[in-house]
């Protein structure tokens, strides 16, 4: 049996629930308190339609129901009665959920290899409340399964775990924007890039890197030809003295003002139509800083899937965009 539930349901990314939560409070302005919580589920049951998301959420349930089933083929059957793509989260019935899923026509749950696009199909989101029991939404805010992407990891080559945020910033550039991953031929310039991480990734794709930091980048990309070194404060350097770039990137510890007035003043100069900048955190988040960030055209704030106390910013000028992903 099918029962429409009212408001709407955010699935928190791991370990971040009190980060939504506050968030919700602090940023939305809604009382949580008579919301419950399925693991790191949260359905808000008086949600309004029309307010604004949070980001704190790696998707959001837009339109919930419940079900309740007596068996694992009903359960499958009804959901697969509304739509194809299904992806479980899951917080207790493992066994139960896994035996549900593997009624249901395949999608991919596994990690995934960098580059890649993001499929655009729809994929809803379920959560066992019981043995015979479900919440589930067929409209989701991503089309990832249960809004995270999660990589194959290279515990070998890259010099720190950074990697992953701009390899998943880099692939929702993409996904929201249109635009290519760098490539060959292209030039980046990467502020406070010490010890290389997302140097390396772009180093990766082929394209060229003024690296820029106070300390060295790891040994070998010290000696990579497509990187190029300057000791220096890069918040200081103009963007007249460092010429044009196809893409900017920042993942530096700072104030988000700071940041704010940096990313101001690469726009203002037209020497980048990319970025990708982490707003970094520290302590209660200013939300009226984070919504001059938002306010900035062509652009959009997420919650990686591999970002911490922190948010990604990422613009993107769609006149550049003159090429498919599928070219590569």
């Amino acid at each position: 049996m099918t029962r429409k539930l009212s408001g709407k349901a955010f699935l928190a990314f791991p370990e971040m629930m009190n980060m939504l939560k506050s968030e919700l409070s602090r940023r939305l302005d809604y009382d949580t308190s008579s919301s419950k919580e399925y693991g790191d589920l949260l359905y808000c049951p008086d949600y309004p339609e029309e307010k604004e998301e949070p980001y704190w959420a790696s998707t959001v349930m837009r339109e919930p129901f419940a079900l309740e089933f007596a068996s694992i083929k009903e359960a499958a059957s009804s959901l697969k009665a509304l739509q194809r793509n299904w992806a479980p989260y899951q917080f207790q019935c493992f066994r139960r959920a896994a035996l549900i899923q593997d009624n249901l026509p395949y999608i991919n749950l596994k990690a995934r290899a960098f580059p890649l696009e993001i499929p655009k199909s729809p994929v809803g989101l379920y959560t066992l409340t019981s043995e015979h029991s479900l919440i589930a939404s067929s409209s989701t805010s991503s089309p990832l399964p249960a809004g995270r992407l999660n990589f194959v990891e290279d515990h070998e080559n890259p010099p720190s775990r950074a990697y992953l945020k701009i390899q998943e910033s880099l692939s929702l550039a993409h996904f929201f924007f249109g635009v290519n991953f760098p490539k060959a031929g292209q030039k980046c310039f990467e502020a406070g890039a010490c010890p290389g991480g997302w140097t390396w990734v772009l180093a990766e794709l082929g394209s060229e890197i003024l690296a820029v930091d106070r300390a060295e980048l790891a040994p070998k990309l010290m000696k990579n030809p497509l990187v190029t070194f300057r000791a220096h404060d890069a918040f200081t350097l103009k963007p007249e003295e460092l010429g044009d770039f196809d893409w900017v990137f920042s993942d530096v510890i700072c104030y988000p003002e700071r940041l704010l007035q940096w990313i101001k003043m690469w726009l203002e100069s037209g020497r980048t139509k990319n970025m990708i900048c982490t707003i970094k955190m520290q302590g209660e988040i200013d939300w009226n800083i984070v919504a001059e960030f938002a306010k900035i055209p062509n652009s959009k704030i997420v919650h990686l899937n591999y970002n911490k106390h922190e948010l990604t910013w990422i613009h993107c000028e769609k006149a550049i965009n003159t090429e498919r992903s599928d070219e590569k």
